[in-house]
């Protein structure tokens, strides 16, 4: 045994040849408790057994105490503390003397506790840990004399040498193995996912070219029996392993969900499920599962699982909006949006937390849910986006209005962060969430409410967007006002104008949808060398969107012109629009009718001919997407019944040699 030459702490003493310290009868090895119980020095006939059975006593206590102390009392809570200080306290006695192989098993073992302990009540791993770990493992190297050359060895070269090491007295083993599923645990919640299956492979005992199938190695993991006096431990590593293989399925599962995986990640989910699954964990795994076979196809057998986890715990949010989906893959619009409203309402309440188990539990090791992940339901405003806008979207329009105006009050209180639905990070600008509960407004007729909206949006827009993208100026050129304004503004004006119809302000409406084309006309195409655009910029600015919405405008007012009687503008609107959005048959057809209203026969045949012709062509799918607002502005103006009209106007005005 090496001597050490650092004075050791708390005033021990090092008797020649022994690796246990002598002491003063008021102070023995063990804690200041276990001292005072047992005055007797090291240095009389009392066996050197006897301070190790003062140390193993003194872990049972601490073990015994923080099993107690499980709840959220604070009493319960200071008993949890003291007995981490404990601990600490008795740690730093064993570790103050020079590492011995009889007291290793109860040093590592305290260690163990330690570790569970702190990880447990700050409900997760930090460096420290890492740092009792890597002391541990120096420790046992210390007894076999090979630390100084692998004092820079990360933890994986040390937990190999340990390892590997050929004195290792099989004594050690039990505590080896629980401290390596501490270092499992705390390597899976940080992703070291290769280190993790390296030591797994090792403590198998497998050779090169093993399997790196974590769950496998998991599952073959042979620990070794404990001594039936061994001390006691808070959590025994077979525990530790049983949480670990949960964690692991349901972690691999959910990566495989993730990435397009899909079989894979419902054998790893099943598995996860299967094992030692705590409720709330279940839940989760029930909610993957429903995700799982609802991509692959299964919709009835996702909406079973789907269901038992609503039926498992109080956790329902993920659950709730995975089912919303699901009801509207089936076409089940009203079980859809009771789902979305349960899950608004599910995110106002705020749920106390549950009693904490002193324990290292599933749910310690698993990731917090990322936009990307199906566990991910966002927050209150992001639920009641969703509700709101699959309200406009499927006509209910009343009770889209009354959702905007919930959503724009919850968003604009401060209470909650800007939005961004599920599943994509990114979602509308509130500048669109503004635009829609215009539309939703005027839908439900509600115009007056609409111009207030509108009024608000064009007040509040400088401060809404601290950084206005100019996405058709080059904003480098050092220019402090730019003549062209977001796509947002000209939008606002087009859903006045809209807003002025419903009230038969035809001259209000013409004045505003001039604007909005004053405003879209000042445009000119994207920058590229300003760099791309965020995904809301992009959806408001893509030249699809302009395009439609410089159509839009021109039909809007192209139908004022007509209420007003004034057909010869309007059918200058329309022929602009024509041009300008040729792939938009709305404007064509509002243009077939003012020609006919003119008389211009022959124009109008010509045009007919062209639009029966197109009606008989495949309809392809369109690849781009409208902002919602911009949808429900073209749902406004388009003409319904389009066979109808052509064959009212082959009746009309087609003789028969012109057939």
């Amino acid at each position: 045994m090496r001597k050490r030459t650092d004075s050791p702490p708390l005033g021990w003493e090092l008797r020649p040849g022994r690796a246990y310290p002598v002491a003063a009868p008021s102070k023995c090895a063990g804690p200041t408790s276990a001292t005072r119980s047992h005055e007797t020095p090291l240095g009389s006939s009392t066996p050197h057994a006897s301070c190790l059975d003062l140390w193993r006593q003194r872990n049972d206590q601490l073990v015994r105490q923080a099993k107690v102390a499980q709840g959220l009392s604070l009493r319960r809570q200071q008993l949890a503390q003291d007995a981490l200080e404990g601990f600490r306290e008795l740690l730093h006695c064993l570790q103050g003397l020079p590492a011995a192989v009889p007291v290793l098993p109860l040093e590592l073992t305290v260690i163990c506790n330690f570790i569970t302990l702190r990880a447990s009540l700050a409900q997760g791993f930090t460096e420290d840990q890492a740092q009792g770990i890597q002391q541990g493992l120096e420790r046992v190297l210390e007894t076999q004399e090979q630390l100084e050359p692998r004092l820079e060895c990360g933890l994986s070269a040390l937990w190999d040498s340990v390892l590997h090491s050929s004195s290792l007295l099989p004594e050690l083993l039990p505590a080896l193995h629980h401290l390596a599923a501490l270092q499992a645990a705390l390597w899976l919640t940080t992703d070291h996912l290769g280190d993790l299956t390296l030591l797994l492979q090792t403590l198998n005992g497998s050779q090169s070219g093993a399997s790196e199938d974590l769950l496998l190695l998991l599952k073959t993991w042979n620990l070794p029996a404990e001594e039936s006096d061994a001390p006691l431990t808070i959590q025994d590593a077979r525990g530790l392993r049983d949480v670990l293989l949960t964690a692991s399925a349901y972690r691999q599962g959910l990566q495989e969900l993730i990435t397009g995986r899909l079989s894979r990640a419902l054998s790893s989910l099943h598995e996860a499920a299967s094992g030692l699954c705590p409720q709330p964990v279940l839940v989760q795994v029930y909610t993957a599962l429903g995700t799982c076979l609802s991509k692959m196809g299964n919709p009835q057998r996702a909406l079973l699982y789907l269901l038992s986890a609503l039926k498992g715990g109080s956790t329902w949010g993920p659950a709730l909006l995975e089912a919303s989906r699901l009801y509207r893959q089936l076409g089940n619009t009203a079980a859809e949006l009771e789902s979305l409203e349960l899950l608004v309402e599910t995110l106002s309440i705020t749920h106390g937390s549950e009693a904490p188990q002193l324990l290292i539990e599933v749910e310690l090791l698993l990731p917090r849910p990322e936009p990307a992940s199906p566990l991910y339901c966002g927050t209150q405003s992001q639920a009641k986006y969703l509700l709101a806008s699959r309200c406009l979207q499927t006509g209910r329009a009343e009770d889209a209005a009354e959702h905007y105006l919930d959503l724009l009050a919850l968003l604009l209180d401060g209470s909650e962060p800007k939005i961004s639905p599920p599943p994509c990070p990114t979602g509308p600008c509130m500048p669109e969430v503004f635009l829609e509960a215009a539309a939703a407004l005027i839908r439900a007729g509600r115009a007056q409410d609409a111009l207030t909206v509108c009024e608000e949006l064009l007040s509040r827009m400088s401060s809404l967007l601290p950084k206005m993208p100019q996405p058709w100026g080059n904003a480098r050129k050092g220019t402090k006002e730019s003549p062209h304004c977001p796509p947002w503004v000209s939008a606002t004006h087009l859903l006045r104008g809209q807003a002025w119809v419903q009230l038969g302000a035809q001259k209000e409406a013409i004045s505003e949808f001039s604007r909005c084309l004053e405003l879209l006309f000042r445009a000119t195409p994207t920058d590229k060398e300003q760099g791309p655009a965020s995904n809301c910029e992009q959806g408001c600015t893509s030249d699809v969107a302009l395009q439609q919405l410089r159509a839009a405008a021109l039909i809007s007012r192209g139908l004022g012109w007509v209420t007003s009687g004034q057909d010869t503008k309007a059918l200058q609107d329309f022929l602009l629009s024509v041009q300008m959005c040729p792939g938009n048959q709305d404007a064509s057809f509002h243009l077939l009718q003012t020609l006919r209203r003119l008389d211009r026969r022959d124009e109008a045949i010509a045009l007919w001919r062209r639009l029966e012709a197109q009606t008989k062509l495949p309809q392809e799918n369109a690849t781009w997407s409208l902002p919602l607002y911009l949808e429900t502005c073209l749902s406004w103006i388009c003409p319904h019944d389009r066979e109808t009209l052509l064959e009212e106007f082959q009746t009309s005005l087609l003789e028969p040699c012109d057939l």
